[in-house]
């Protein structure tokens, strides 16, 4: 019996040497320029090269804008960072949104609570360690019972974001009393509220992030728990097989991803909002998944895909303003095709396309 092949067919491709991939990731980019350059003209009329200036000057055309660039990357970065080890895991942990505002939740409460009535190391410690459990509770809750029941995480996880929400919009209600709203936390006091280095009271968040960012590298790379993380994601029956305890591996791994979430949490109360609301992350608990995914999971390369994310959003921002573009969708379709293209390129690395040859196969 005679057999024709596919005419094409698509198969995994072997290793692809680093400069290669590097090439294919640039030309991806360059690709996403042509395509957002003819959406531009075509579509709003302007000059691709004017909006691009406009959006490179959105970050670094003042030191301000500069710096609050960095400082949206250090709390990105951060929940990118939180969500790897878990995400490595293959245990798709959609709930840094709300593990984020939980911590977030109990940092603000310690600063309502104890702003002012003891000293400011103990009021730092006492609004990190509630901020590190409440972010761990967070994440050991889904991952208990993805151990003890094979419970769907994605939308265990997904769901609790809605159940912090509203447990932080309740709070935020007892809290503010008759005001309008619950304002900066400990205004006259600045109790709780990071000192100022370099005239910015972020600085300490970005020294922290660099430091788990490295921590988390050498975690992921080098210790056993990392390697354990790693034969987890690839196949739970090979790790049963090698005597790897898959459920405490669950359990500890979203232990980490919620705590790390909770100093997310923490960073964001006491060094960037100085008070907290149902809108404290904004939906940088989903958009570090875009950032922990282009990364492949390494803490290192998603210093690059995160800053990459926070320069378009501040750059499209800035080219709607100064262009006079008022329709609000432009700078979600002009980040949209940049995605769509580099997260194309990844096909392209990881497969071939294979055409039919002339030949015939035996069956």
């Amino acid at each position: 019996k005679t057999m024709h092949e596919p005419f094409v067919r698509v198969v995994k491709r072997g290793e692809m040497p680093m400069k290669k991939k590097v090439f294919v990731r640039l030309a991806a980019v360059a690709l996403a320029l042509v395509a957002d350059a003819l959406f531009i003209f075509f579509v709003t009329g302007l000059n691709p090269i004017d909006v691009y200036k406009a959006m490179i000057q959105g970050t670094f055309s003042t030191s301000m804008r500069f710096s609050w660039a960095m400082r949206d990357l250090a709390s990105l970065l951060l929940i990118g960072i939180a969500l790897a080890p878990a995400f490595k895991m293959r245990f798709w942990n959609t709930g840094a949104e709300g593990q984020v505002l939980m911590g977030a939740l109990a940092t603000a409460a310690v600063m309502v609570y104890y702003g002012g009535k003891v000293p400011n190391a103990l009021l730092y410690t006492a609004m990190l360690v509630a901020s590190v459990l409440a972010g761990a509770l967070w994440g050991f809750i889904p991952a208990w019972f993805k151990a003890r029941f094979s419970t769907n995480e994605t939308l265990f996880t997904l769901m609790m974001n809605y159940v912090a929400i509203q447990i932080v919009a309740c709070c935020v209600n007892i809290w503010r009393g008759q005001a309008s709203s619950l304002g900066k936390l400990n205004m006259k006091s600045k109790a709780g509220w990071f000192p100022q280095i370099m005239g910015q009271r972020y600085t300490i968040n970005l020294i922290v992030v660099v430091a788990l960012t490295i921590i988390m590298y050498c975690y992921l790379r080098y210790s056993k728990q990392g390697y354990e993380i790693s034969v987890v994601g690839e196949s739970e029956n090979t790790a049963r097989y090698v005597g790897i305890n898959v459920k405490k591996v669950i359990i500890r791994t979203l232990i980490i991803s919620g705590l790390l979430c909770g100093v997310a949490g923490f960073l964001f109360a006491a060094g960037i909002d100085h008070t907290v609301s149902a809108e404290t992350v904004g939906g940088m608990g989903f958009t570090a998944i875009l950032v922990s995914w282009l990364a492949k999971f390494n803490p290192v390369a998603m210093v690059f895909t995160a800053f990459l994310v926070i320069f378009l959003q501040q750059g499209t921002g800035q080219a709607m303003t100064d262009c006079g573009i008022a329709n609000s969708f432009f700078a979600d379709i002009v980040t949209g095709i940049m995605f769509f293209f580099i997260i194309g390129c990844e096909f392209f690395i990881n497969y071939k396309v294979q055409f039919r040859s002339s030949g015939k196969k035996e069956a």
